[in-house]
Order: C-alpha cells, then sequence, then structure tokens
C-alpha cells in the first residue's frame, strides 16, 4: 500500500507577502501601525462594553421605577370602592409619571387582557397579539431581561405581581442605547483609522530618522561590494561617517570600519606582495633572455661541426638547442604576463579581426595538416580595435590548444560573428573533451591536463593564460564550454563597428563548411 507523503503545515504564501521580504523600514511600519490598530480595537470594545452596561443599568433602573409606578397604579384600591371587591382594570397607560415608549401590560390568569405603548405624543399603541407570547413567557421575578417585540423592537422587561395577583409587565426601549452604541462604534473607528494613518505618518518619519546610520552602513556596505578587490591595487578609503559607538547600529558601524581597516591593510600586503612577484618575474624573465640566446647560439654553432664530434655530444648539443628553445618560448610567456599584469598598455589601433583569424587558421593548418580546419566567416570583414600582435597570439593559443590536445583526424571550427556591441571569435573541435574538474582553472598558469605533463608536446601551461590577459587587456572576456565530442572557447571583444574588403587567397573562403 502506497502512502502519500506528509504536507508540509506551512503555509505558504506569495513571496511578496512574505514579512520576510519585506524592507526593514516597511517591517517596523507595519508593526507600528497593526500595534495602534490592535490597541486602539481593544480599547474601543472595551469602552463599547463599558458604556453598554452602564447605560443598561441606567436603563434597569429607570425600568424598576416605572414598574413601581405600574404596580402601584395598578393594583391601587379605590377608597370609596367597597370592600372586598376590585375597581374595574383600566388601561396601564393611564398610570401616572411614566415617559414616552414605556411598553405596559397586564396578564390575567396566564392570558394578556392589556398591553400598549406610550407613544411620544402622549397616545396608545397597541401591541400586536403576534408579541402577546413574549410577555407571558416571561419569568414573573422582578428581574429585567431582553426580549425583542418585532415592530417595537428590543425591550428591557420587568414581569412583577399586583396586589390583586395580576402580572404587571413594565418594558423600556433600547432604540436609544443601541444608538449611541453604533455612533460610538462608528467614531472608535474613525479615531482609530485616524490613529493609523497619524502612526504610519510619524512612523515613517521617525524610522527614517532611526534608521538613517543604518542606511549608511548599508551604502557603505554596498560601495565595498562594488570593488574589484581581487586582483589589482585597491584604494579602500570606503568607511562609515558618523559613527556614533553608543548606539547599536553605530557598533555596527564601527566594527565594519575596523573591518575595511584590516581589509585594506590585507589587500595593501598582497598588491605589495603581488608587486614584488611581477617585478621578480619580470626582471628574471628579461634576465634570462641573454644567456639563452647566447646557449642557443653556441648549440647552433656546435650543431655546424657535427661530423667532427662525437655522436653522443651532437645528440646531447641537438637536446640542449631544443630545451633552450621551450625554455625561450616560456620565457617569453612569462615576460608577457609580467607585463600585462602591471598594466603595461597595449597598441591600440584597427585591426582587421577577419585577416587576423583567416591568418591563424592557417599557420594552424601548415602545422597540423592531420586535422580538419574549419571556418566561417561574415560576409563582410570585422574590425576591432587592439594590438594585431597580441591578438594574433591569443587566437594562435587557442589554435594551438585545440591541435595539442586532440588526436589526428579531429575537426576543429574557427568562427567569427557580430552579435550587438560585441565580437565573437570561437575554436571549437569534437575531441575528447576537458575534464569537468579542470574547467574551473583551464585559464590558471600552469593549468594543464595529465596527458600533457609529459612534455612531449611542449606544452607550458601559459597558452590559455596568456589568452585570458590578453582579451581582459582588450575590454574583452574569454569562456570555454566542454563536454565529450565538443569543447568551444569563445573570445568577445568590443566591436569597432569599422568594415573594409576582405583580402583574397589562401583558398579560404567566408561562408560556413569551407575545409583547409
Amino acid at each position: 500500500m502506497s502512502s502519500s507523503p506528509p504536507r508540509d503545515p506551512t503555509p505558504r504564501w506569495p513571496d511578496r507577502w512574505r514579512p520576510t521580504a519585506w524592507s526593514l523600514r516597511a517591517q517596523l511600519l507595519a508593526a507600528l501601525v497593526v500595534l495602534v490598530a490592535v490597541v486602539c480595537v481593544i480599547i474601543g470594545v472595551v469602552t463599547t462594553t463599558a458604556v453598554y452596561r452602564f447605560q443598561v443599568g441606567q436603563l434597569d433602573q429607570q425600568l424598576r421605577d416605572a414598574a413601581k409606578r405600574t404596580s402601584s397604579f395598578g393594583g391601587h384600591l379605590r377608597p370609596d370602592w367597597p370592600p372586598g371587591t376590585l375597581p374595574p382594570r383600566g388601561p396601564l397607560t393611564e398610570a401616572p409619571g411614566q415617559s414616552a415608549g414605556t411598553l405596559l401590560g397586564r396578564i390575567v390568569d396566564g392570558q394578556v387582557q392589556d398591553a400598549g405603548r406610550l407613544d411620544a405624543d402622549a397616545t396608545r399603541r397597541e401591541l400586536p397579539s403576534a408579541q402577546y407570547p413574549v410577555l407571558t413567557d416571561l419569568p414573573v421575578d422582578g428581574r429585567p431581561y431582553t426580549r425583542s417585540l418585532g415592530e417595537f423592537g428590543d425591550y428591557r422587561l420587568i414581569a412583577a405581581h399586583g396586589a390583586d395577583g395580576d402580572v404587571f409587565i413594565t418594558g423600556r426601549p433600547l432604540a436609544d442605547v443601541y444608538a449611541f452604541r453604533y455612533w460610538l462604534v462608528a467614531m472608535e473607528t474613525t479615531v482609530g483609522i485616524g490613529a493609523a494613518v497619524l502612526a504610519a505618518l510619524l512612523g515613517t518619519l521617525i524610522v527614517r530618522r532611526t534608521l538613517r546610520p543604518l542606511h549608511r552602513v548599508a551604502a557603505t556596505a554596498a560601495r565595498v561590494s562594488e570593488l574589484p578587490l581581487d586582483r589589482g591595487e585597491v584604494a579602500l578609503s570606503v568607511r562609515v561617517p558618523n559613527v556614533d559607538p553608543r548606539t547599536e547600529v553605530g557598533q555596527v558601524g564601527a566594527a565594519l570600519n575596523r573591518m575595511l581597516c584590516h581589509v585594506a591593510a590585507a589587500l595593501a600586503a598582497r598588491q605589495a606582495s603581488e608587486t614584488r612577484v611581477r617585478h621578480f618575474v619580470a626582471d628574471a624573465s628579461h634576465e634570462l633572455r641573454t644567456p639563452l640566446a647566447a646557449i642557443r647560439g653556441y648549440a647552433e654553432l656546435t650543431g655546424r661541426f657535427r661530423d667532427s664530434v662525437p655522436p653522443d655530444v651532437a645528440h646531447a648539443m641537438r637536446r640542449v638547442h631544443s630545451e633552450a628553445a621551450r625554455m625561450t618560448t616560456l620565457v617569453e610567456d612569462l615576460l608577457l604576463l609580467a607585463r600585462l599584469d602591471s598594466g603595461r598598455p597595449l597598441d591600440r589601433e584597427p585591426v582587421d579581426l577577419t585577416r587576423l583569424v583567416i591568418d591563424a587558421v592557417s599557420d594552424a593548418h601548415v602545422a597540423a595538416r592531420d586535422h580538419n580546419w574549419r571556418l566561417e566567416l561574415p560576409d563582410e570583414p570585422v574590425t576591432v580595435t587592439g594590438d594585431p600582435a597580441r591578438l594574433h597570439q591569443a587566437l594562435a593559443n587557442l589554435l594551438a590548444n585545440a591541435r595539442t590536445h586532440t588526436p589526428p583526424a579531429t575537426t576543429v571550427v574557427t568562427s567569427l560573428t557580430v552579435a550587438g556591441d560585441r565580437v565573437a571569435v570561437s575554436v571549437v573541435d569534437d575531441g575528447p573533451g576537458i575534464p569537468a574538474k579542470l574547467l574551473p582553472e583551464v585559464f590558471d598558469r600552469f593549468a594543464r591536463g595529465d596527458t600533457s605533463r609529459s612534455r612531449a608536446a611542449g606544452s607550458t601551461g601559459l597558452g590559455l593564460a596568456i589568452v585570458a590577459a590578453v582579451v581582459e587587456a582588450h575590454h574583452g572576456g574569454v569562456e570555454v564550454a566542454s563536454r565529450p565530442g565538443q569543447t568551444a572557447f569563445t573570445v568577445r571583444l568590443p566591436w569597432r563597428g569599422a568594415s573594409g574588403d576582405l583580402p583574397a587567397g589562401d583558398g579560404l573562403t567566408r561562408r560556413a563548411a569551407t575545409a583547409v
């Protein structure tokens, strides 16, 4: 037997109605208005109940006095009447001292014999017979009760025995009590609404003034969050102004200022360390160029006399020349990265990116004829502003990466597209792909896959790092997406918007699916 999953007892409210989704100012104002409204409701209920009970008490006292007059009038024996006999029963509305609206009735042997109300014009109005059962069912204990008498409305009624054994009913209307209660509720509602509106207006001013220091803290934190703290020299001079440590918000601001001071000191120390490292790498790379050139020169000179030296020595010198060439490439890459890190400006001139892509793919085709190289170019040439040598190096590194880390017969598609104010250059191959754990660090320096650590292909692990640095120096971005059977590197650069004629040659066409 399958059982349904237990239901979540937590009510699901729309996000916009959740108090946690409101601002602190809105929450405080809502709490203040609700508190004022609750207090007004409590005061209104207590006041209305107390006033109603007080009025009903006064009405009951008037009712008892009227009942005494009714009983005295209805049960009084006239002195000129024969002893042992009762005077004839007259209408009770003729009893003296009764006010307008008073209801008077007489019950004889369980039957209503006389029931009427004294109107404001001193005339008698008979009670409809349909309401007689209300009078006959009234307890005869001298206590007032509230009963509804149809078109007469609600009355406080009291029943008492007279001297002749009849039951006399006396009643006072509740209409005035109800009218005053309705008026009181209306006034309390009006005052409550006014108090809530006034609390909202004054609360807005008070909360805004109270939260002003907290807004300064939030604004300072927002400005700090927008600073590029991940790299480069950071002038972290932002602080929370007008901090008052006597308040809770002031203590938060003071703590934030202390934290920012510590962060600024840490960033300054990091920047100093990075600057020393960059200077060291740049100086070391620059100084290594001369001895490496000398080593390569001597190795080439020795190679000219390889017939006069033993074979082992000739092989060793060839290896020296090969490793010196590879080390020279490494030193040049390190020197380029050090210059880019130091913010040294690049050349800024119009660059025919279409021509650059064609040249880079042509070079890659010559270097790896066992790969299938394809181009996808727009109909019109695309021009950007930048350093042509550095951009060519970035494209060459992307193509070299595809050539080095994919097996023969791999198809590599290089495409150039324009979207909005950006130019996109994509290099897509159908090779085995990049392992998922290496994707986050693929543009880091000296990042290499396990298959390239043998260095048989001459990889230094700096190619993609140079691509990222060059593209960033051109105010662009580079991204990678990889899965088995497809790896795509995409470089996005600002578009200059200039156009020109596409040079012909190299057997390349401008449309898609063109083999090189």
